[in-house]
């Protein structure tokens, strides 16, 4: 069995969040998410996991999407973050950082104790 990357699992509890921020800076379709995803280091994210999140953002109203005509190709969905995903991304970017800084705080501390 391959080894797996213990940042996987904190992807998957940040996907929703991660995505609704690559889609602020422009829609793409999930071929382009999960490239940009991948340029800010966050790793691969597999389809599997991806359209799902896409899905019950839209079924809540934080995304929208639309088909484009592929070039040469079959078409592509491509998503776009509402207004109602831009509140709650303002949202989620508070209560993560207030997060983030929580865990900072806990692992200097425990790395002090090491």
């Amino acid at each position: 069995m391959a080894p797996t990357d213990p940042s996987a699992g904190w992807l998957r509890g940040t996907l929703q969040l991660s995505v609704a921020a690559v889609l602020a800076e422009a829609d793409r379709h999930g071929y382009a998410l999960v490239q940009r995803l991948a340029e800010h280091g966050l790793g691969t994210v597999r389809g599997g996991a991806l359209y799902p999140v896409l899905g019950r953002m839209e079924t809540d109203g934080l995304v929208a999407s639309r088909w484009e005509p592929g070039e040469g190709g079959p078409g592509r969905k491509v998503y776009r973050l509402t207004d109602a995903g831009r509140g709650a991304l303002r949202d989620e970017i508070a209560r993560w950082q207030e997060f983030s800084a929580a865990m900072d705080r806990l692992m200097k501390q425990t790395e002090q104790e090491l």
